[in-house]
């Protein structure tokens, strides 16, 4: 084969596969893009807002804010829960320590099944009810939140995947123009590796 042909199917093999990146990298940024502005529009429906910075001032165990809450929730004090990193926070450093505070550590299948066995009627049943409605909404909107934070994640993934692409994309380019240039200046008779096989016949002679 002759060695401007193979620079040029080479080179176009390689166009090929920066179009492939580009509609990659386009693909990835409109997930990342679509996903952010979903996590973000469906939180702010929520209207959830951190307690105040003047909250985290007097942390204490078994009030709204605890000393475990300080490194993690504090960072957002005063603020709209909008994105993926603030619901995760919300979620795991906020809700689930409250849960854990609750009888049974908040577990809503545990306080079910005692509520379940509790005398109908009796007082034991209507805190355990109680008990178990609060399980629940607290449990509820945390997984809420923690999906909120998965799609996020999801959405940050896409957005360094579409820069990858694009980087890959720009090089390849490169490569290209040169595989054009390289095949430009090669002599139309130029042999691909003439030049080694004259070696070997050179060796065995």
């Amino acid at each position: 084969m002759q060695r401007r042909v193979f620079d040029v199917l080479a080179s176009a093999g390689g166009l090929v596969l920066v179009v492939v990146l580009v509609v990659a990298g386009s693909l990835l940024m409109w997930a990342q893009s679509f996903t952010s502005s979903n996590v973000h529009s469906q939180l702010a429906r929520q209207e959830i807002f951190f307690p105040s910075k003047e909250a985290f001032a007097h942390a204490k165990p078994g009030t709204e804010i605890t000393p475990s809450m300080i490194p993690s929730v504090s960072q957002y004090a005063g603020q709209q829960l909008l994105t993926g990193d603030q619901a995760e926070a919300y979620a795991n450093d906020f809700i689930a320590v409250h849960l854990s505070e609750m009888p049974y550590h908040g577990v809503y299948a545990t306080i079910s099944a005692a509520a379940r066995a509790a005398a109908p009627g009796s007082a034991q049943a209507a805190k355990l009810d109680a008990l178990e409605t609060t399980s629940f909404q607290g449990t509820t909107l945390r997984g809420l939140l923690l999906e909120a934070y998965a799609f996020g994640t999801f959405g940050a993934i896409a957005l360094w995947a579409g820069v990858a692409a694009y980087a890959l994309a720009v090089i390849m380019l490169c490569l290209v123009l040169l595989g054009f240039w390289h095949a430009r200046r090669t002599p139309s008779d130029a042999e691909l590796l003439a030049q080694a096989r004259a070696e070997r016949v050179a060796a065995a002679v």
